[in-house]
Parts: C-alpha cells; sequence; structure tokens
C-alpha cells in the first residue's frame, strides 16, 4: 500500500495545506460561498431520504414571493443553513445531532389570543434538550454538534463554554460541543448526562481474508471504528471502513457486525455480544454473485475526487484500502477545482501523470485523471492523461465562459485521454420532453455542450450512471446515439474521499461501475481502447449482457433489410426487477422478475428465470431489421440495499449497432432534437455566458454551427 509517509515532497505539502484549510474555514475549505459550498455544512446532518431541495425551494418562494420560478435559484444563498437543517429534519434528532429548543417569551402567548395582553401571565422561558444517548467507553468527552432550535420571536443568545451564540427570532445555529462542555441558556446550565452513557469496553476482530468493506454499529446506528479509520458513512447512513484483521475498541453489548466487498459480492452479517475486557473474533466473507474478471470484463468508477473540501483529508493511502476493500479493478482519481481557482490534488497529476499509481496490481489498477468542470457547458472527466492540461475549468469566480469545452476535450485527447461528461442531468428528464427540460436551470453543472461535442467525435462517453439523475442521462443517452454519434456508457459516482458523510458521495468508490470488455490483460491503455470502441456497461450492481447473434456492445452488424436477428439480455442480481431489450424506436421487448413477458408488435420475445444467491432474469427476442437501428439492454428496479443511487437499481448497456444497407442509425426524431438543443443552447449561452474579450461568444456560435452541420448531413 502507499503509506503516507512515501509520498512525494510536493503530495505530503499540498496535503498538509488542505488540513490547514480545513482548520482555518472547515468544511468549506475557504472555498467561494456559492450555493453548493455553502451548503456543504448541512452534509453531515441531512444524510438519507431528505426533502433538502424542496424545503429550499419553499424558503425561497417566501422570502420573494410573485418572484419569477426560474430565477429563484438566485436567492438561494441568502437561506441559513442552521435554519435549513432544522426546517428539513422537523423535529428530529440524529445519532451526530443533539438539539436544544428555546421556547416561551412572547411568542407562547399566541397560543392564546382570547387573552386580553394586560390579563395574559408572562411566558416562561424554556430550553429542553433532545438527543439520541451514545455509549462512551472511556470519561473522554463525546464530540457532538448542537442545534440550538429557538421558536421565540425575540433573539436569544446560548453560552457554549463561554463563548455566546445570538439566535435570532425562530433562528437556529449549529454549534459545536463536546459532551464536557458548558451549555448555558437563559442563566441556567443545560444538562448534557442526556448524551452520553458509560458502557463496559471490549475488544473485536474482524476477519475474512481479503481486504472488505466492514459496518460494525449497535444502538442508534452508532458506528464504531479501529483506530484511525475516518468515521465514514455510506449513502444507507450505514457506517464502515475498510481493511482485514483489524482490532477496535467496542462496547460490550448486542452489535451488528457485517462485511461486503463491492458489487460483485454480497453481504454476510452476525449479531456478537463482546464479552467486557475480552478480544471477541468475528470471522465473516461475503459471498461472490459474479465473477468480472473471469469473464474479461473491468469494472472502473471513472470520477472519484480524493479531496474537493470536505470534513476530512483524503490521503493515497485511504484510496488504495478503499479501492482494494471494493475490490474495484479501476479507479480513476480526478484533480479538479471546487468553486475557485485552487485545483485539488494538482501535485498528485503532476507527479503520476501517465502511470500506475503505487498500490495498482494485476486486477487494480489506479490513475491520477482530471475532471475538467464549467458550470454553465458541463464537467467532463479524463482518465489517463500523459500529463496535466494546461488548464481544468473556466467560468468560476466570475471568468470567462471561454474557451468552449471542446478545447480542453481536443487537449486532453491529445494527451491520450479518454474523456466523458459526468454527472449529466440533475433534472428528471421524460420520454416526451423536449431539450427544454435539460435546459432549464442555469449553473448546475448540467453537460450541455455534449450535443456538440459528440457530433464532431470528440467526446468518448457519457457517464449514464451518476450520483444525479440516471433516467434523464439515460435518456439523453438514447437521443444522441439515436442522431448518429458514437458514445459508450460510463459510470461516474463523484465519491468524495474527503467527505465522510455526504450521501451517495461519501458511499465507497465503485457503488456505481462501467465494465469494458478487455482483449486481454488489464492496463490504464486496455481499459481506455474499450471505451473507445463502446464495450461497455455500467450498473449499480447487477450484472448486465447484451448479445444480438453473438455479438456483444461495441460491435457493428451490416444487415440486408429485413433480416432478422436474435437478442439476449441478460441480468444477474438480486435487485433486479425489469428488463428491458430497446432500439432506437424504444421498448421491443421486456420481462420481469415474476416471468411477465412484453413485446413489441411483430416481435416474438421469451423470458427465463433463476434463483439462487445471484438471481437470473433473461429476456430474448426475434427482431427483424428494417432500417439502421442500434441495440441496448436496460435493468432497472427499486431502490435495494445493493444499490446506493437514491432512485433504485439501474444497468444500461452501450450499443450494438445495426447499420443496414451500408448506413447507420440517424432517426430524424433524434437529429431534430439534437438540432433543438443547439438552438435553445445557443439563447441560453447568449443570454447566461461571461465573456470579456472580443471574439469568445463568436467561438461558441462556431462550434454550434460546425455541430448543426454534422447533423443535417445526417438528415439527408
Amino acid at each position: 500500500m502507499c503509506d503516507d509517509l512515501d509520498l512525494p515532497p510536493a503530495v505530503a505539502k499540498a496535503l498538509d495545506g488542505y488540513r490547514a484549510l480545513l482548520a482555518e474555514h472547515g468544511v468549506t475549505w475557504g472555498e467561494d460561498q456559492i450555493f453548493y459550498v455553502k451548503s456543504m455544512v448541512t452534509d453531515a446532518y441531512l444524510m438519507g431520504p431528505r426533502d433538502f431541495w424542496g424545503v429550499c425551494h419553499r424558503k425561497v418562494a417566501e422570502r420573494h414571493p410573485g418572484a419569477d420560478p426560474g430565477r429563484l435559484e438566485e436567492h438561494l444563498c441568502e437561506l441559513d443553513m442552521a435554519d435549513v437543517v432544522r426546517d428539513v429534519l422537523a423535529g428530529e434528532v440524529l445519532e451526530n445531532l443533539a438539539a436544544l429548543r428555546l421556547s416561551g417569551g412572547s411568542g407562547a402567548q399566541e397560543a392564546a389570543p382570547e387573552a386580553a395582553p394586560e390579563a395574559a401571565p408572562e411566558a416562561v422561558l424554556e430550553a429542553v434538550l433532545e438527543a439520541r444517548t451514545l455509549a462512551v467507553l472511556d470519561d473522554r468527552p463525546l464530540r457532538t454538534t448542537l442545534l440550538v432550535d429557538s421558536a421565540r420571536d425575540e433573539p436569544a443568545t446560548v453560552l457554549v463554554d463561554g463563548r455566546p451564540y445570538e439566535i435570532g427570532p425562530r433562528g437556529a445555529a449549529l454549534v459545536p460541543i463536546t459532551s464536557g462542555s458548558e451549555v448555558v441558556a437563559d442563566g441556567r446550565r443545560i444538562d448534557l448526562s442526556p448524551l452520553t452513557r458509560r458502557v463496559p469496553a471490549a475488544r473485536l476482530r474482524v476477519r475474512a481474508g481479503v481486504p472488505c468493506r466492514w459496518s460494525v454499529y449497535g444502538e442508534h446506528g452508532q458506528g464504531w471504528y479501529p483506530p484511525g479509520a475516518p468515521h465514514r458513512r455510506d449513502a444507507h447512513v450505514r457506517p464502515y471502513f475498510h481493511g482485514d484483521d483489524l482490532l477496535l475498541d467496542v462496547p460490550a453489548e448486542p452489535l451488528t457486525v457485517r462485511v461486503g466487498r463491492g458489487m460483485e459480492y454480497g453481504t454476510a452479517e452476525a449479531a456478537v455480544t463482546p464479552v467486557p475486557g475480552q478480544e471477541t473474533l468475528v470471522e465473516l466473507v461475503p459471498e461472490r454473485l459474479y465473477d468480472a474478471a473471469a469473464r474479461g470484463w473491468y469494472g472502473g468508477d471513472m470520477h472519484v475526487h480524493l479531496n474537493w473540501a470536505g470534513d476530512m483529508v483524503g490521503t493515497p493511502a485511504l484510496a488504495a484500502a478503499m479501492q482494494h476493500g471494493e475490490d474495484l479493478h479501476v479507479l480513476n482519481l480526478v484533480a479538479g477545482n471546487v468553486s475557485s481557482a485552487r485545483v485539488y490534488d494538482a501535485e498528485a497529476l503532476e507527479h503520476w501523470a501517465g502511470e500506475d499509481l503505487p498500490w495498482s496490481d494485476a486486477t487494480h489498477l489506479a490513475r491520477i485523471g482530471v475532471e475538467y468542470r464549467n458550470d454553465l457547458l458541463g464537467h467532463f472527466y479524463a482518465f489517463a492523461p500523459a500529463a496535466p492540461p494546461s488548464r481544468f475549468h473556466t467560468g468560476f469566480l466570475g471568468t470567462a465562459d471561454w474557451p468552449p469545452n471542446i478545447a480542453a476535450c481536443e487537449e486532453l485527447r491529445g494527451l491520450g485521454a479518454v474523456t466523458g461528461y459526468s454527472h449529466p442531468f440533475h433534472a428528471p428528464i421524460g420520454e416526451d420532453d423536449g431539450p427544454e427540460a435539460a435546459l432549464l436551470r442555469r449553473r448546475n453543472c448540467s453537460a450541455r455542450e455534449i450535443v456538440a461535442d459528440a457530433a464532431l467525435g470528440l467526446v468518448d462517453s457519457l457517464d449514464v450512471l451518476n450520483h444525479s439523475s440516471v433516467l434523464g442521462a439515460a435518456l439523453v443517452y438514447r437521443r444522441l446515439i439515436g442522431a448518429g454519434n458514437r458514445l459508450a456508457v460510463t459510470a461516474g459516482t463523484d465519491s468524495m474521499l474527503s467527505f465522510a458523510r455526504r450521501g451517495n458521495q461519501s458511499s465507497p468508490p465503485g457503488w456505481e461501475r462501467v465494465y469494458a470488455r478487455l482483449d486481454g490483460p488489464l492496463s490504464a491503455a486496455s481499459f481506455a481502447e474499450a471505451i473507445r470502441r463502446g464495450r461497455t456497461f455500467a450498473t449499480t450492481g447487477p450484472w448486465l449482457e447484451l448479445s444480438v447473434d453473438g455479438h456483444g456492445p461495441g460491435d457493428t452488424l451490416d444487415l440486408p433489410p429485413g433480416a432478422r436477428v436474435t437478442v439476449t439480455a441478460r441480468a444477474v442480481g438480486p435487485e433486479v426487477e425489469r428488463l428491458e431489450i430497446r432500439t432506437a424506436g424504444g421498448v421491443v421487448a421486456a420481462g420481469a422478475a415474476d416471468g411477465a413477458a412484453t413485446a413489441g408488435p411483430g416481435v416474438a420475445a421469451a423470458v427465463t428465470t433463476g434463483g439462487g444467491a445471484a438471481p437470473v432474469l433473461e429476456v430474448t427476442a426475434e427482431l427483424v431489421v428494417d432500417g439502421p437501428t442500434y441495440v441496448v439492454a436496460v435493468a432497472s428496479g427499486g431502490p435495494h440495499e445493493r444499490s446506493f443511487h437514491p432512485t433504485g437499481v439501474h444497468a444500461h448497456t452501450s450499443p450494438v449497432h445495426l447499420d443496414s444497407g451500408g448506413r447507420s442509425v440517424a432517426r430524424p426524431e433524434d437529429v431534430r432534437w439534437c438540432l433543438e438543443w443547439l438552438d435553445r443552447l445557443e439563447a441560453m449561452v447568449r443570454r447566461e455566458g461571461r465573456f470579456d474579450a472580443p471574439g469568445q461568444l463568436d467561438d461558441h456560435l462556431a462550434l454550434y454551427g460546425r455541430a448543426r452541420e454534422v447533423y443535417r448531413s445526417r438528415l439527408s
């Protein structure tokens, strides 16, 4: 593995600098306070299914009644984040967030309006602590956060260890405390004893024989970790850490121990009650559901940040432990900025560009790549560049949205990198929606320029699987390939090793993966080439296969009109509920986990299912090819513990291309959809783009003009 003490001096210095930023500024590391930076302080407290965006938009709408709904996002930075946390939680307390409820004062009289003002008794001021009591093993103070929540119409002051915190009328504050802190409200010291309970200590050893992901937790979901391990939580708010044969201090009371090892494995679980003062050994091995590498397929996560602000500092040693513990074949750690000019992990890219990272082996490959970012035009990843690019971002801190993203695509492609747009769309997009559904919001990182870049052949893939809208990304992807663009399906989680608690972004790397079929051993070059050739599928967990007369994703068949082909889609995994075969015209056959089958007109389809630890769902269809098209397979399911995506289970293949009569697919409806997209994008860039020199806008317009020529040529 890669011990931090052995790091190159420039990398070690950069990590020390990040630690200083965290100590000085907290979770934002001093980044420009645009809304997604400002909201980072809420991440640790709003994990799981929460209505964060609904609360934020309602609060802004209340502040600005009658405002244009399309412009309300401009006011999000006005919100107080402690107020947002209080309103989203709606009275709930957490294992990492106690609450001090302030009531009384003049606001209490509102409950009895019939009483004459002169007769109303003076309201009694109350300050009540609410908390989930956590186990502690010794007398060391427990560090936590206190949400001060005031229902009073007047300001209030709360003293914490002698420091005053001013709480506005009906306001809130997030205050770091320990169980030994002195908290004073209304001149009275608050009893903090409900925060903790002392329990006898024991020791627990966990062992699997290979590096794994472990979860050890007890009452209230309280997690227990080995010494030095970051206290991480995944999208299910479950504590976890990585390694093997690990020893940790735990309470001598009932605990749950779980072990997993990435999506190719199931989980094993044991209930244990350690004996006080003794060591208890728990040996668990997760069952393998499928072995991708044995079939020549290798899974990668194309978008992982070592550091990107956060509540901790990510290190190469942590990345190594997580990659091996998840049995993730390919890890692309990307250097990128947040909201300022600072590029995190640029020093690591400078040192290791073009090289495998030190912990790589025959089946685990790690590289440092790039996330290139413009919030108006979109973000894209670059895997395996031979050197750092000349720029990493445009448009931040009021700088120009120039040059277009395609300039960076060209540069990074020239450095040997594979490129693909990341977390492409955040709003839901329906099958019948026009491009406006993806272009409504302003600087929300949507992959708006991809329609132009794909037409010109300067981007290789789209992260159809991502941490945001998978269904929206899949719909746009199918429009793009239906319009004649050759793009591979890829997956990028946007996991952030420097966040211990941030929903699916603090989940382990590889919770979504792109699997690529290689011709030989795993290497950066062979994996990149497989993506370029479209020999991929992406998944939140299920294994997904597609065969068209024996040909798989990335292959092209040139068929005479009227030819008949046999298509088989096969999914393996307990979470799959539906499996579809799609062409450019839509779903032609589908099967459900209960064995039900549907098929389009003139299509013969059959469904088979199999049980066991890794259930199989297979759909076979006979298709008549009456013109150029493509075939993809799509698997889906509802929320499942094997999926860390909030909307459930997803898997999607790249296409098998079915040319006919020497022509490739260029479905007129999809080509016109892309042309409309370019028109709307041009209008948005004219309206919202920032330019500081003559000719900068013209470069964007010239790009769209070139892309239009390509699409119009396909209509003929």
